[in-house]
């Protein structure tokens, strides 16, 4: 009887130790990802949650393609509020501000235990982290990150008479070279544009590149003071405005950000700026010789970074928060950040992703990658304040009027600033 009570015990107590470890063998996280649902990269992302979980047993991941950026922080916001929140999600870098004001996040330094945590913190690239820290605390790690660059068609330029393996490197010259590629018909019809700028879905992104290259910033580091209404920023939207209207070399009105690619792709329009994001997809549709290059200089070169960051939310169990630094740390591995660029287009988010041999490959056979890394030290911060959403809507309701004709530049940028100001009264 002794001898059973005592196994009995033991069989207690082993159980009581099982109870007390089994949270920690199964931890679930679950991940949102900016993407409508679908496309190869779903699959990516699910071979990159799988491969996780085979390293790391004791942790399930599961990917919930949330819909696009804009989509993703709206669904996170709604569940910070009601109680249903994924452990860690992309989201954008430039939704830091908010995802701070409302309490959603924590800081990934407090989770960095070791040397080699720390120092995977500063592994990644200046640029890409003044959207992922302030107060001295990184809230977001780089993840699919990116640059706005120039695509250009290497046969129309041959055809207008162009070198086609010189793209323009000023304002001046895409005017000049914009003209000789812009084709009419006999009546008189654009058949192919010399150059397009979207201006749906994220105009104040692209228009950062026109004002970084007029050597002007749009908001402090504390995302508190906006400066839209500066001289060099009406100047820059003038530029703009002027490539339709004064030059005739620019579609007039909105220009889709989703079908720029395609109209890349048609021959509708000879030189496109978008995304590095877009690179994959343009290498793999384009049916001619195009060429990647840095965007055009007036004051200096220069695009804002872009994209999307981890970020770990706060109301994860402090198991479940360890689980997302070490999903992050897996995600974000130089030998896994080249692979990412290379399937997506995507700018690999530390140096060390570039000196990887599968990297170091792919750029001796396709070198256009290295155009978005050796532009990042001519990047700017992306757009990003407090109330970031209406902020920033602020501004691209100016630069819609000013496009579509509706307001001149210099009015359009000061009923922007009026509105911005108005919104960030309370954070001064």
């Amino acid at each position: 009887m002794k001898h059973y009570l005592k196994s009995l015990g033991g069989a207690v107590s082993a159980l009581a130790l099982l109870a007390s470890v089994s949270p920690a063998l199964a931890v679930d996280i679950s991940f949102y990802y900016p993407v409508a649902v679908g496309g190869p990269i779903t699959k990516v992302i699910d071979g990159m949650a799988a491969d996780f979980e085979k390293e790391n047993p004791s942790i399930k991941v599961k990917p919930i393609y949330s819909g696009s950026y804009q989509d993703t922080i709206t669904k996170v916001l709604t569940a910070v509020k009601g109680g249903d929140v994924p452990q860690t999600a992309v989201i954008l870098s430039t939704d830091m501000f908010t995802l701070i004001d409302e309490d959603a996040i924590v800081p990934f330094d407090d989770l960095a235990k070791t040397d080699a945590d720390k120092a995977w913190l500063k592994s990644f690239y200046p640029g890409f982290m003044e959207n992922s820290q302030t107060g001295g605390k990184t809230w977001g790690i780089p993840f699919q990150r990116s640059t706005v660059v120039m695509y250009w068609n290497k046969e129309l330029f041959k055809e207008a008479g162009l070198d086609p393996n010189k793209p323009p490197a000023t304002w001046a010259e895409m005017v000049e070279m914009g003209k000789k590629l812009t084709k009419r018909d006999a009546s008189g019809n654009v058949q192919t544009w010399g150059v397009q700028v979207p201006s749906s879905g994220f105009p104040y992104w692209l228009f950062q590149a026109f004002t970084t290259q007029n050597d002007v910033i749009l908001m402090n580091q504390a995302g508190t003071e906006t400066y839209y209404d500066k001289p060099a920023v009406v100047e820059a939207l003038q530029y703009w405005v002027d490539l339709s209207t004064k030059h005739k070399i620019h579609p007039p009105g909105i220009v889709e950000w989703g079908t720029t690619p395609k109209d890349f792709f048609e021959k509708k329009a000879a030189m496109i700026w978008t995304t590095t994001g877009n690179l994959t997809n343009i290498k793999n549709n384009a049916k001619f010789d195009f060429g990647v290059a840095m965007l055009p200089a007036n004051k200096r070169r220069g695009s804002p970074t872009g994209g999307g960051n981890f970020y770990v939310f706060k109301k994860s169990t402090p198991e479940q928060k360890e689980a997302v630094f070490k999903f992050a740390k897996f995600m974000t591995e130089p030998k896994r950040a080249a692979q990412w660029a290379i399937d997506t287009g995507y700018v690999a988010v530390s140096p060390a992703a570039w000196e990887t041999p599968e990297m170091k490959k792919y750029v001796a056979d396709f070198p256009a990658p290295l155009v978005a890394r050796d532009q990042l030290q001519h990047a700017v911060a992306e757009l990003s304040t407090h109330e970031n959403q209406r902020v920033t809507k602020a501004l691209n309701d100016g630069l819609q009027a000013a496009l579509t004709g509706a307001k001149p530049a210099e009015q359009a940028m000061k009923d922007a600033q009026r509105e911005a100001e108005r919104i960030l009264k309370p954070f001064k």
